[in-house]
């Protein structure tokens, strides 16, 4: 879907002074419905102005590149393109760009990889409207915009051991149910690296056993089913 709701060049007029621009946002959600909600509250405020939409992370890429707006909202799950790929790819065209992540995702994994990637701010879909808005007038002004309970969860994992790049992998396999066995020839690994791999795996995210290894990654957001 594609579609730019008003004129990029409408503008706001202000008592008996010139006129000023709008904040110019792009909205990018799958979930037709909430994509609508959005555009419909947004366009109401005097200030703000919809000027495109998308429906997966392509798309989001293009309208981005075709309107540049201001701000960008932009869920964390979508397809053909995730959020963080998304949000990459529009900062390599633009690395001040401001983007604000709406989920319903807020493990602390999720809020790390968006941050670092470039968000400007990180919302949850069930914060309230007028949180929203001021979130997306704080990210226009250039500020950072992030609740008590998100900024605690990001200080926590930048404060975490992170697995590494092949501890990553090794969770990936075993949360699809794979033995050492198999994920040793799935990574061409032995059995005996493998299983170091998920004893230091297990020091860092404090849990014993496979069974919790998976719960835990899955709670901070490292894996996903």
């Amino acid at each position: 879907m594609t579609s730019a709701v008003k004129s990029d060049t409408d503008l706001q007029d202000v008592g008996d002074g010139p006129a000023t621009k709008k904040i110019r946002i792009m909205i990018a959600d799958d979930h037709a419905v909430i994509l609508e909600g959005l555009v419909a509250i947004i366009n109401r405020q005097a200030d703000m102005i919809v000027v495109a939409q998308a429906s997966n992370g392509q798309e989001a890429v293009e309208q981005w590149g075709k309107h540049r707006p201001d701000v960008t909202l932009l869920d964390l799950r979508m397809p053909i393109l995730d959020g963080i790929c998304v949000i990459n790819a529009i900062r390599r065209e633009d690395p001040s760009t401001r983007i604000i992540v709406l989920t319903t995702y807020d493990t602390d994994e999720d809020i790390y990889r968006a941050i670092k990637a470039g968000a400007k701010a990180y919302l949850l879909k069930d914060a309230g409207r007028e949180v929203l808005l001021d979130c997306i007038r704080k990210v226009h002004a250039g500020e950072t915009c992030l609740s008590a309970a998100v900024a605690a969860k990001l200080a926590g994992r930048l404060s975490g051991d992170s697995p590494t790049a092949r501890e990553m992998e090794v969770l990936s396999f075993l949360a699809q149910g794979k033995s050492n066995k198999e994920i040793g020839e799935s990574l061409f690994i032995s059995e005996m690296t493998v299983k170091s791999h998920l004893k230091s795996i297990s020091a860092k995210l404090n849990v014993v056993g496979r069974t919790e290894v998976i719960t835990e990654a899955l709670r901070r957001g490292l894996v996903h089913l």
